[in-house]
Parts: C-alpha cells; sequence; structure tokens
C-alpha cells in the first residue's frame, strides 16, 4: 500500500506540471486517477469500429452488436473511459451515466471510399460534449491524406472550443492517403512517428498510434537506414509526441490472450500512458473479457505514469 501511494504521489507530481486549464485538469483526473489503473495510465474502450468499418465487426461476436455489451464491460471491466460517437452516447449513454467517463468522438468515416484522399468530417461539437457529461473529446485526423489541409483548419476550430470549454482533446492521430502509401505506409516508422509529433505541434492532450513495423522499403530517408528493434522503434514514437500522451491501439482480435497481455506490457514499458482495447475485448464473451481485462490492470498496476 505504500508504494502504491508513493506511485501515485510521483505521478500525480508529473501530472501536476502539465500546462492545463483548471477544467482540462478536473476531467483529465477524472480519467486517470478517477477511474480505470487510477495512477494515470489510461485503458479506454473504443466503440466506433461500427462507423469506421461496419456492422461486419461484430460477426465474430453477435451479442456485441448491441451496445449496451461494450458498456456492460467498460463498467465491470473497470476501464478508464468508453470512447464512441454521439449516436450511441445519445441512445445508450443514459443508463450508465457517471458510472464510465464519456471521450466523445467528433468524426468519423465509413470505410466504403478508398483512403487514397481520406476525410473524416465532424458530426458532432465539443459542445455535445458538454451536454453529454463527457470527460474527453475525439477526433481523428488523417496525418498525409491530400485533403489534410481541410481537416487542419477543421481540427483548429475543435481545438479553440477545447479551451474554451476545458475538455481533454485525443487525436486519432491516423497516417492515411497515396502520399503515405508511396513512402513506406501507414505502419511505418516514419508514418508513425510523424503521426506522433503531428499531435504534439497540433495541440492534443492526448493521441492515439499503432505500433510502428519494420518496413523500410520506399520510406524516406533517414528512416531507410534505421536499424532498430521494435522496442526502440515504440520508444521513438513516444518521444516524438513529446508531452502529449500517448495511447497505443490493440488492434484486430488477438485469440492468444498471453500475447495480448505481453503487448500491454510492452507499449507501457516503451513509455506510453496506456492502450485502447476495443475488438480484443468485446469480440471476447463477456466473462472472458473481464478476466483479461483483469489481467490487463495487473499489469498497468506497475507502470504508473
Amino acid at each position: 500500500m505504500k508504494d502504491q501511494l508513493q506511485h501515485l504521489s510521483k505521478s500525480s507530481e508529473k501530472f501536476s506540471k502539465l500546462s492545463l486549464s483548471h477544467g482540462k485538469r478536473t476531467r483529465l483526473w477524472r480519467l486517470m486517477y478517477g477511474h480505470g489503473p487510477r495512477n494515470g495510465s489510461l485503458l479506454v474502450l473504443p466503440l466506433d469500429q461500427g462507423l469506421e468499418h461496419g456492422p461486419t465487426d461484430f460477426f465474430p461476436h453477435p451479442p456485441a452488436v448491441d451496445p449496451e455489451y461494450q458498456f456492460r464491460l467498460a463498467v465491470e471491466g473497470n476501464f478508464s473511459a468508453i470512447a464512441l460517437g454521439v449516436g450511441l452516447a445519445e441512445k445508450y449513454l443514459g443508463d450508465w451515466c457517471g458510472q464510465i467517463p464519456l471521450i466523445l468522438k467528433l468524426n468519423g468515416k465509413t470505410n466504403i471510399p478508398s483512403d487514397a484522399e481520406a476525410t473524416s468530417p465532424l458530426f458532432a461539437s465539443v459542445e455535445d460534449a458538454v451536454r453529454l457529461g463527457a470527460d474527453a473529446v475525439g477526433y481523428t485526423m488523417y496525418v498525409g491524406s491530400p485533403r489534410q489541409h481541410d481537416e487542419f483548419r477543421q481540427f483548429e476550430k475543435v481545438r479553440q472550443d477545447c479551451e474554451r470549454f476545458g475538455m481533454p482533446l485525443v487525436l486519432w492521430s491516423y497516417p492515411r492517403g497515396a502520399a503515405i502509401d508511396a513512402k513506406g505506409g501507414k505502419g511505418s516508422l516514419y508514418a508513425q512517428d510523424y503521426a506522433a509529433r503531428v499531435a504534439l505541434e497540433l495541440g492534443a492532450d492526448i493521441v492515439k498510434l499503432h505500433e510502428p513495423d519494420d518496413h523500410t522499403a520506399h520510406v524516406p530517408a533517414p528512416y531507410d537506414q534505421l536499424q532498430e528493434d521494435a522496442s526502440s522503434r515504440t520508444q521513438r514514437v513516444v518521444r516524438s509526441a513529446g508531452r502529449t500522451m500517448v495511447l497505443f491501439s490493440g488492434g484486430e482480435k488477438n485469440d492468444d490472450d498471453a500475447a495480448v497481455l505481453r503487448k500491454v506490457e510492452f507499449y507501457l514499458a516503451s513509455g506510453a500512458n496506456g492502450v485502447m482495447f476495443g475488438r480484443n475485448m468485446w469480440l471476447r464473451p463477456l466473462d472472458k473479457a473481464i478476466a483479461l481485462v483483469q489481467q490487463v490492470h495487473q499489469i498497468m498496476a506497475r507502470y504508473p505514469c
């Protein structure tokens, strides 16, 4: 218990040094210390896949098509927050108000058009987030897309509203587009490292990224000459995010629980502030998902942020 209090003191001391308005500080505190691991690390359950990927994501586990399933998992699994769009929040949050913090996703797209000119239009506002009692908003930015100039201007208004309302801003910083494909692809270290830096430069409080792969073909110099292992690549991305907190994606469902847990440990050991686990959690039966998330909590307890 004494060690836990010392860890909490150190992590909260780091939090106190962040340049945040009172509103942002209060809401981030609820996310980082009021729910989830409660040690400054974050465990977020996203439910934007129905929009971004379509209903097929729920086919492997039909009960997951009902958002009540994810809300129950978020509460019983003690997640830091659930992240979803305005329609789901308005229709399903009512029974769970106060039990799980909300990250309201403000924009998104379907996967029907090509990603060559990917863009993610707004369909909700920071004011909606305030009205719904959210503790943060989420915004998807397609870094490198030919439409990024439109997205930068759209993001400017969101960022200003977040400052005005004291609302933390979580950026889904996703490399996309023909230019990214021509320079090594969205999973390359070049692309993920750039996405991390963009989040810092644009003013995000938290950024969601993917683990960079070892692909070097066609990536720009000097990335094409780097010979780094997975740990070094991931740590580089975290460093590029600077004082923007980093969450890594849990990715597609992995039936190997041990592999999922190794990923959690790897991300936190690399300096990340937490993980977003969607399909790896809610595509499992509820009892198995809760058992797995309990093991995730045990790992995260060793890495106060």
